[in-house]
């Protein structure tokens, strides 16, 4: 079925607004770091499917009434967008809240992932975009599906200039305590900043980011070259221990190789294949700086961006040498100060030069480390969740997120404690290089 029949299924549309449940206080801003800038053009989108046992007799009312209290923890979050007297974007704390959206879909939610079609982010994820008038657009947006089944979803749309996808997920397990009765910290922590291990590369080395064309009319985000199609597939633990016995025939390579890496150098490959060995040649890579700490306000801080660059065809290379390229030869960019693009930006109107991270090169981000299975509700965890990226560019992204858990009962959600069964790998990619991909994956390693 495809993404437009998909798009018909759900319907009914209502929207409404959550504000915090006391003032934050007159003239509170939140500054945007350089990094915080550097991600302005990127949306992080979240969907977490529950059964029926979850949500019935959960009211609108019940699921809006926890996140009055969590924006008083999350006070940025209900923000808005205003500029500076130089023309530097910040955040203004003035509790505008949060939106919420109500809709129904008209297909069970096993039908619903039983779809060819994995784009369902552009039906149960409301489309958001920051601007054109930045005073009036939230930062944050929650749709509430509801299916003919009796179950629900959840999608999450995050502005990334908030935080990364660590602080999304923190925000929405945390409104998940909350509804559950659990008593909320008093406040959250400040976040310490990520300091670089290796000095930033020169001005023609600093390529994890893109500058793109001027928007314009404060519209936050940017146009594609290519028409880009978002996919996932799961690849289960025994596919992985497959997959490292193969290709990492040195038992000394594969004891230090990470199912990310393994991940990464085989989608690589198969991206230069299908790209007749036309690149890329350099690949950014994006992980978190130590697990980040539960309970601290969102933050962009603790991501680093690192750049990996093959000085041999890739396409026609063995993946175990790609593999090794990734874990040896990968090269860290000063984060937080991003070396020549930090400094390009303060120096370019004070941070309203428009740059891409993600696709800007072929990006892969590390989020094995999410709880994104943390969101409980009446005791219940997700059947299934699964996070993306909008506003790529045109190189496109690929995300390893934690796979379904062995959770509780027969749902096979997760609970704290419970096991990832391998990984979820979500795909923004050019449409004609991602079929190509997963016929490539199914033919060598049968995942798709």
């Amino acid at each position: 079925m495809g993404s437009e029949n998909m798009g018909s299924l759900v319907s009914n549309f209502k929207l409404s607004s959550v504000v915090p449940a006391t003032v934050t206080g007159e003239n509170k801003v939140h500054e945007l770091t350089h990094m915080d800038l550097a991600m302005k053009l990127h949306y992080i989108q979240g969907v977490y499917f529950f059964r029926r046992e979850a949500v019935e007799g959960l009211s609108i009312l019940n699921l809006k009434e926890p996140m009055f209290q969590c924006l008083d923890l999350y006070f940025t979050v209900s923000g808005r967008v205003r500029r500076s007297e130089t023309g530097r974007p910040f955040i203004k704390c003035n509790d505008s809240g949060v939106r919420i959206v109500e809709a129904d879909c008209d297909a069970t939610i096993e039908e619903f992932l039983a779809m060819k079609d994995h784009c369902f982010h552009g039906s149960l994820v409301y489309n958001q975009v920051l601007g054109p008038d930045l005073a009036f657009s939230p930062l944050v947006i929650i749709q509430f599906t509801r299916f003919k089944c009796g179950g629900m979803s959840l999608g999450l749309s995050w502005a990334h200039v908030l935080g990364n996808a660590f602080s999304a997920s923190a925000f929405i397990n945390m409104w998940g305590q909350i509804l559950s009765g659990q008593m909320p910290p008093k406040s959250l922590q400040t976040p310490n900043p990520v300091k670089a291990k290796f000095p930033p590369p020169s001005c023609e080395k600093s390529v994890s980011m893109k500058r793109v064309d001027p928007l314009g009319d404060d519209h936050w985000l940017t146009a594609n070259d290519s028409n880009m199609e978002t996919d996932y597939f799961p690849v289960t633990a025994k596919q992985l221990e497959h997959m490292v016995t193969n290709i990492c025939a040195d038992d000394k390579l594969a004891a230090k190789t990470s199912h990310f890496e393994v991940l990464s150098a085989v989608i690589w490959k198969y991206i230069s294949e299908t790209r007749e060995d036309l690149g890329p040649r350099i690949v950014t890579v994006s992980t978190s700086h130590n697990r980040p700490w539960e309970n601290e306000y969102p933050t962009n801080g603790r991501m680093v961006l690192s750049m990996v660059e093959a000085d041999f065809s890739v396409a026609k290379a063995d993946v175990s040498a790609v593999v090794e390229l990734i874990s040896q030869k990968i090269v860290e960019i000063n984060n937080n100060n991003i070396g020549s693009v930090d400094e390009e930006m303060v120096e370019n109107g004070n941070g309203e030069a428009d740059f891409i991270t993600y696709g800007a090169n072929l990006t892969f981000v590390n989020l094995e480390e999410t709880n994104i299975y943390g969101l409980e509700l009446k005791g219940h965890w997700p059947v299934f969740a699964n996070y993306t990226i909008n506003g790529v560019g045109d190189e496109g992204v690929v995300l390893v997120l934690p796979g379904p858990t062995n959770g509780k009962g027969e749902e096979g959600g997760g609970h704290v404690g419970a096991v990832a069964d391998g990984v979820t790998v979500s795909m923004v990619l050019p449409k004609n290089q991602l079929a190509l991909l997963k016929s490539k994956l199914e033919r060598d390693w049968n995942i798709v």
